[in-house]
C-alpha cells in the first residue's frame, strides 16, 4: 500500500499539505482579508493566482498518486491459484489467508510468505531469485519440508511461528515434528525460477510479510535551492511589512496636517473615528496592495521546471546502455539542481567501480602457484603427486550452493547465489573436475579420468557476513565423512594449523594487492563421534524457538575448528568501463570521493589505485586493526596516538591551499589518502568514553576532509549509512551523493542528499530506493558535470529572476502612494495584477529554465573545473541576491519616475487632452513587461525556436490582450477602467518615445556590463574559444555601432538577434555606418576590433 490519498481524503489532505507551504498560506490570508476588509483591489487578484497554483500542484500530485494506486493494484489484484477442498480456485492476492495452500508457476512472484510443501522437481528443490528483497539476482535453492505428506489434500499439520519481524535472514518456524529453516521459506516478492511449479502454505500475509515489514518510506529530501527560496522569501516579507508600515505611518502624518484629515464634504462615520481599527484596516489594505511582491507563482513554476526538466535526463541518448536496453531513470525530480552542488561522492566498489563479473584467475595449493593459461593445460599433471591438488579441486566442486541449470547453453550451465561460486566451479572444470549437479541429496562430480564420483550431502553450513565462510559436510562412497570449508582469509586462518598458513598467506596478500578477490579453502575428516555430535547440535539448534541463530552459530564454530588448509583462489572482478576517467573528472570538479566497501583492504586499495583515486605519490594513512596492533599497546591508546599523528601530518602541517586548487595544479604538495576498516570505525564512533568518542570523530573527519580520497573497507551496510550521515551533518552541511548497485547500498543511498542506483547485476533494490538510476558508473560524469551544472544554473536564475520581476512590479505601486495621498489607490488595473505572473511573464522564464545552456555540454564535460564555479550554492548567495534586488529597485525607480517626467507635460495627445490615472499605470506596466522580458532575452545564451516563440509571443499576447480587454465593454464588470486606454496611449508619439527610451535606459547598463566585462579566471579564454556561439562579440559590435548613430529604437532588437545571427549584426552595423555619426562615436569601435572576425574588420575599414 504505497498510495498516499483516497478518493475521499484527497481534497482535504492535499489542501492541508499545500497550505503548509508559507507562500500559499500567506496568499490565502491575503485573499481572506480582501474578502472581509474593504481593500483597494479585488479578491480575484489574489484568489485567481492562488487557485491556479493550488490546482496545478493538486493535479500533479494526484497524477503521481494515481500511478501509485495503479502499481498497488497490479500487486494486490494479481490472480493466484489456491487449493481449497481438492479443487483449484483463482483468488486475488490480497485475499489470501494464513493457512491457504498456494500454487505458484515458474517466473511468477510469490504473493505471500510460504513454506515450501511440494515441488515439480524430483529432488524436492526449487530455485528462486530475491532481487526485489536483498538485491541479489542470482538463484537460491530452497527445499521442501522433509518427510512431509505428498498428498496435500490429506495433509494435516500444525505450524508454530514467531511474531512477524523484518529480518530477512532470521526465521523461527516449526512444522511439527520438523524444524524449518530459511531453506524452507519462500518470501513474498521473490520469483520462482527453473522450476515448473511449487505448492506452499501461507504463514505471513499482507503487511506482516517480511517484504512489507522491510518497506522503508523515503524520507523527504529538500534541496539547497528550497532553503535559499525560504530565506529570500523572509527578506521580501520583511520588505512587504516595511512598505505597509511606512505607508500607514505616512498616511496619518499626512492627514495630521490641517484640512487633510476630514474635509467638510467628507465627514467621518463612527466606524472611521475608531482610530486603532482604522489603522489596522489601512495596514491590511496596504499589505494587500503590495502583496504581489511575494512570488506565489514561482512555486508552481519551479515544480513544473523540475518535473519537465527531469525528462531531459530520461531522454539523454548517452545514458542508454545497449547491453540492458535501458537508459537513465528519474525517481525524484525534486533534486535535479542538487546534482550541480555535490561535494562528496560515496561509492560502493563491487558492481559499481567493478563489473561484478567474476573470472577464475589462479590458485595456490600448499604454497605452489597455479595460473590458468590454456584450456589443454592440466593442473593436476603439472605437479608432483597430485593428491592435494585433486583434493583442492574436489573441494571447489563440493563446497558451494551451485545448481546445474536445465539448459543446453554452455555459458549458462550453472546458477548460484553468488557469482564467485560459479567462477570457482568453472575454474575447477577447466582443470578436469566438473560438477554434474545434485540429485536426491547426492552430489556428482566428473573427475579428470571421466569417472563419476558420488558424495552424499549431509549438511550445508550456510554463509553469513559475520562468519564470512560457508561449509558442507559430505560422505563419500567409501564412507568417509568430510567437511569442506571456504571463506575469507581472516575467517579461515585462525581455524587451521598455523604452519600451513605461512605457505599460503604470501600468495593471498599478493593476489589481494593485485585487485583479485581471494578465498581460502580448508577441509577436515570427521570421525563418527564428531559427526554425531555435530548432527545432534544442529538438530537441537534448529528446533529452538529462542536464540536459534546464536545456537546454530555456536555449533558451526565448534565444527569448523582444527581444519587443514589446502589452498586459496584468486578471482578477478574487472573495473567498470571508464571508471578511472570518471573518478578523475569528479576529483577535477572538486568533489571528494569516498569508497565504502565490504571487501578486504588489499583488494579495495588496488581498485582505488586502478581508478586513480590513489596515485603513486599519494601517502596512505592507514587506520585499521592491523595498525592498531602494531604498537603492542591497548587498541584505544594506539587509536588515540594514530589519530593525533595523522591529524598533525594531514591537517596541522599541511600547507594552506587556495580554494579550488587540487593535486592537478599543486603537485608540489603532498597528497594523502586515508584507509579505515569497519572494526576501527566502530571504535571511533563508539568509544568507551563519550568525550573521547566525540573527539575521535572530529579528528577523523578533519583528517578525511584534508585527504584526496578515503577508503573504508570491511564495512557493514549500517556503517556505510553512518559515515554518510556523519559527513552530511558535519560543519558546513556539505551536499552528499551515494551510488551503489546492491541491497547493501540502500541504507547509504537513502541517507545521502542524492542517491543514485546502478542498474547492475545485484538486482534492482538500489534502483528502486534511489533518486536517480543510471546503467553504468561512467554516466555519473555527465549527470553531474553537465546536467547537474545546467539544472542548478537554470533554477538559480529562475528564483532570482522571479524576485526581481516582482520587485519591479510592486515598487512603482509603492512609490505611487506618495503621490496619491496614501489612499491605497492601485496603479495597475486588476486584470494586469492577476495576469502579470500567470500569463505575461511566466512562459519565457519557464522556457529559459528548461532549455538554457550558458556553456555547451562538450565544454562542461571537457572542463570539469567549471563545476567549482557554482559550488556551495554560489548563485543563490546573498551577494547575487543583493545584485538582483538592487537591479529591481533601479528598474522600478526608472519606470515610475521616467513616466512621471513624461506626465510633467500636461498635453500628451494630439487633440490636447491629458492622460489619466489608468494611462499612467498602463504606460508603467507596458515598460515593465517589455523590460523584464527583454532582460531575460539578454540573459539567454542558447536560443531555440521555443525561446523565440515564448518571448516574442508573450509580448505580442500582452499587446493583444490590452487591446482586447480595453476594446470591449464587458457586462460583468461594475467599472471598466481600461476602456480604450491602451489604444489612446499608443496614439501618442510621446508615449511611444518614453516607452522605448525607458526600456533602453533600463537595459543599457546590463548591455554595457556584458560588453566590457573581462572574462575572469585562468581558463576563461580557453572556455570562450571552445564555445560554439560567439554572441558576446556580436553583441559588442551591434551595441558599439548603434551608439554611433541615432537609431536608438533598433539598438536592443539587433543586439539580441545578433546572438544567434552574427552575420546579420554585421550587415546591421554596415547600415548604421551609412548614417554620418559623430566623430567621437567611431572611437568606441577601435578597442573592440581585435575580437571581431575578419569581415568585421573589413566593415570598420570601410
Amino acid at each position: 500500500n504505497n498510495r498516499k490519498y483516497t478518493v475521499w481524503n484527497f481534497l482535504p489532505k492535499n489542501l492541508f499539505e499545500q497550505f503548509r507551504r508559507i507562500a500559499n498560506f500567506y496568499f490565502l490570508i491575503i485573499f481572506l482579508v480582501q474578502v472581509i476588509v474593504d481593500t483597494p483591489t479585488s479578491p480575484v487578484t489574489s484568489g485567481l493566482p492562488l487557485f491556479f497554483v493550488i490546482t496545478v500542484t493538486a493535479i500533479k500530485q494526484g497524477y503521481e498518486d494515481w500511478l501509485r494506486h495503479k502499481a498497488d493494484n497490479e500487486v494486490n489484484k494479481y490472480p493466484v491459484t489456491v487449493l481449497e477442498d481438492g479443487s483449484r480456485i483463482r483468488k486475488e492476492s490480497e485475499k489470501i489467508k494464513v493457512g491457504d495452500v498456494v500454487e505458484v508457476d515458474e517466473d511468477e512472484t510469490f504473493p505471500c510468505d510460504l513454506i515450501l510443501l511440494q515441488s515439480s522437481r524430483d529432488d524436492g528443490t526449487c530455485y528462486v531469485t530475491t532481487a526485489s528483497l536483498d538485491g541479489e539476482s542470482n538463484h537460491k535453492t530452497h527445499y521442501t519440508v522433509p518427510d512431509a505428506e505428498r498428498d496435500l489434500e490429506s495433509l494435516n499439520a500444525t505450524i508454530e511461528c514467531e511474531q512477524p519481524q523484518p529480518d530477512l535472514y532470521k526465521y523461527v518456524l516449526i512444522m511439527w515434528p520438523q524444524s524449518l529453516g530459511p531453506e524452507n521459506l519462500l518470501l513474498k516478492g521473490a520469483t520462482l525460477k527453473n522450476t515448473q511449479k511449487i505448492c506452499g502454505v501461507a504463514v505471513y500475509t499482507g503487511m506482516e510479510t517480511k517484504m512489507a515489514l522491510n518497506y522503508q518510506g523515503k524520507s523527504q529530501k529538500r534541496s539547497a535551492v528550497e532553503k535559499s527560496i525560504n530565506a529570500f522569501l523572509l527578506v521580501y516579507l520583511c520588505i512587504l511589512v516595511s512598505k505597509a508600515l511606512v505607508c500607514t505611518t505616512l498616511k496619518y502624518v499626512w492627514q495630521s496636517k490641517p484640512g487633510q484629515d476630514e474635509p467638510w464634504y467628507n465627514e467621518k462615520t463612527d466606524t472611521e473615528k475608531n482610530i486603532p481599527l482604522v489603522m489596522l484596516t489601512d495596514f491590511l489594505s496596504f499589505m494587500v496592495l503590495f502583496n504581489f511582491i511575494i512570488p506565489v507563482s514561482m512555486y508552481v513554476t519551479v515544480e513544473m521546471q523540475k518535473f519537465l526538466g527531469s525528462f531531459f535526463i530520461t531522454w539523454d541518448k548517452d545514458f542508454f546502455d545497449p547491453e540492458i536496453q535501458e537508459g537513465a531513470l528519474v525517481n525524484t525530480s525534486d533534486l535535479n539542481e542538487e546534482l550541480g552542488q555535490v561535494e562528496y561522492v560515496f561509492t560502493d566498489k563491487t558492481g559499481t567501480l567493478t563489473q561484478n563479473n567474476m573470472e577464475f584467475i589462479e590458485c595456490c595449493i600448499d604454497g605452489f602457484q597455479y595460473k590458468y593459461q590454456d584450456a589443454n593445460e592440466d593442473l593436476v599433471t603439472s605437479c608432483l603427486g597430485g593428491e592435494r591438488e585433486e583434493l583442492f579441486l574436489r573441494a571447489l566442486c563440493l563446497c558451494h550452493t551451485v545448481q546445474v541449470k536445465e539448459s543446453t547453453e554452455q555459458d549458462q550451465g550453472f546458477i548460484a547465489s553468488s557469482p564467485d561460486e560459479v567462477a570457482l566451479v568453472k575454474g575447477a572444470m577447466r582443470y578436469g573436475f566438473t560438477f554434474l549437479g545434485l540429485e536426491s541429496k547426492n552430489m556428482k562430480i566428473l573427475n579428470r579420468n571421466n569417472d563419476v564420483e558420488m558424495y552424499e550431502l549431509l549438511h550445508v553450513l550456510s554463509f553469513d557476513p559475520v562468519r564470512r565462510r560457508m561449509s558442507v559436510i559430505v560422505r563419500s562412497r567409501a564412507g568417509d565423512t568430510l567437511l569442506f570449508c571456504k571463506g575469507a582469509d581472516s575467517s579461515i586462518f585462525p581455524r587451521v594449523r598455523q604452519e600451513e598458513v605461512e605457505r599460503i598467506r604470501m600468495h593471498v596478500e599478493r593476489n589481494a594487492t593485485e585487485g583479485y578477490r581471494t578465498l581460502c579453502v580448508a577441509y577436515k575428516h570427521l570421525s563418527e563421534e564428531e559427526y554425531r555430535q555435530a548432527e545432534e547440535g544442529l538438530k537441537e539448534a534448529r528446533l529452538a524457538l529462542q536464540d536459534r541463530e546464536e545456537k546454530l552459530m555456536a555449533v558451526y564454530n565448534q565444527v569448523e575448528t582444527g581444519m587443514s588448509l589446502i589452498g586459496a583462489t584468486a578471482v578477478e572482478d574487472r573495473l567498470q568501463e571508464e571508471a578511472a576517467e570518471t573518478m578523475e573528472a569528479l576529483q577535477g570538479a572538486g568533489i571528494k570521493v569516498w569508497v565504502l566497501t565490504g571487501d578486504k583492504m588489499e583488494t579495495a586499495k588496488s581498485t582505488c589505485y586502478a581508478c586513480r583515486l590513489f596515485q603513486r605519490h599519494t601517502e596512505l594513512l592507514e587506520l585499521t586493526v592491523r595498525t592498531l596492533e602494531d604498537g603492542g599497546r591497548r587498541r584505544e591508546e594506539r587509536l588515540h596516538d594514530l589519530l593525533i599523528e595523522y591529524h598533525k601530518k594531514a591537517v596541522q602541517d599541511a600547507p594552506s591551499v587556495k580554494a579550488g586548487v587540487t593535486r592537478s595544479w599543486s603537485s608540489a604538495n603532498q597528497d594523502y589518502g586515508f584507509i579505515i576498516d569497519g572494526a576501527t570505525l566502530s571504535m571511533v564512533l563508539n568509544s568507551s568514553s563519550e568525550s573521547n568518542s566525540s573527539r575521535y570523530k572530529n579528528l577523523f573527519l578533519q583528517i578525511c576532509f584534508n585527504c584526496t580520497a578515503v577508503l573504508c573497507c570491511r564495512m557493514a551496510p549500517l556503517q556505510k549509512a553512518q559515515i554518510v550521515k556523519m559527513v552530511k551533518n558535519s560543519k558546513g552541511s556539505p551536499i552528499t551523493l551515494s551510488i551503489g548497485d546492491g541491497a547493501n547500498d540502500v541504507s547509504m543511498i537513502l541517507e545521502a542528499h542524492v542517491g543514485i542506483g546502478i542498474k547492475g547485476k545485484e538486482g534492482r533494490q538500489a534502483v528502486r530506493n534511489s533518486d536517480y538510476a543510471i546503467p553504468k558508473l561512467k554516466h555519473l560524469k555527465k549527470l553531474l558535470l553537465a546536467h547537474g551544472h545546467l539544472y542548478y544554473v537554470r533554477i538559480a536564475h529562475l528564483v532570482q529572476y522571479f524576485f526581481y520581476k516582482n520587485l519591479c512590479f510592486i515598487l512603482p505601486q509603492f512609490l505611487y502612494q506618495f503621490f496619491c495621498g496614501y489612499s491605497q489607490q492601485p496603479l495597475y488595473d486588476a486584470a494586469y495584477l492577476t495576469m502579470y505572473n500567470i500569463c505575461f511573464t511566466s512562459m519565457p522564464i519557464l522556457a529559459y529554465s528548461l532549455l538554457e545552456q550558458h556553456i555547451c555540454l562538450e565544454v562542461l564535460l571537457d572542463n570539469a573545473i567549471l563545476y567549482r564555479e557554482i559550488a556551495k550554492n554560489a548563485m543563490l548567495r546573498w551577494g547575487p541576491f543583493l545584485y538582483w534586488t538592487l537591479l529591481g529597485v533601479f528598474h522600478g525607480l526608472l519606470f515610475f519616475f521616467g513616466v512621471r517626467y513624461l506626465f510633467s507635460n500636461p498635453a500628451l495627445q494630439d487633440n490636447g487632452q491629458v492622460f489619466g490615472n489608468w494611462s499612467y499605470g498602463t504606460i508603467v506596466f507596458t515598460v515593465l513587461v517589455f523590460t523584464v522580458t527583454l532582460k531575460l532575452a539578454l540573459d539567454t545564451r542558447h536560443w531555440t525556436w521555443v525561446n523565440h516563440f515564448v518571448i516574442w509571443g508573450s509580448l505580442a499576447f500582452y499587446v493583444f490582450f490590452s487591446f482586447f480587454w480595453g476594446g470591449i465593454i464587458w457586462p460583468f464588470l461594475r467599472q471598466q477602467r481600461l476602456y480604450f486606454v491602451f489604444a489612446n496611449m499608443l496614439s501618442s508619439v510621446s508615449a511611444w518615445l518614453v516607452i522605448i527610451l525607458l526600456i533602453l535606459l533600463s537595459l543599457l547598463p546590463e548591455i554595457l556590463l556584458v560588453v566590457f566585462r573581462k572574462p575572469r579566471g585562468p581558463r576563461a579564454r580557453q572556455v570562450e574559444l571552445r564555445e560554439t556561439h560567439t554572441h558576446l562579440d556580436s553583441l559588442s559590435l551591434s551595441l558599439t555601432l548603434c551608439l554611433s548613430c541615432s537609431h536608438f529604437s533598433l539598438l536592443f532588437m539587433f543586439s539580441m538577434y545578433s546572438k544567434c545571427h552574427d552575420r546579420l549584426s554585421i550587415y546591421f552595423g554596415l547600415f548604421c555606418f551609412l548614417v554620418p555619426p559623430k566623430d567621437s562615436s567611431f572611437l568606441l569601435i577601435l578597442p573592440t576590433i581585435h575580437v571581431f572576425p575578419s569581415e568585421m574588420k573589413y566593415i570598420c575599414g570601410m
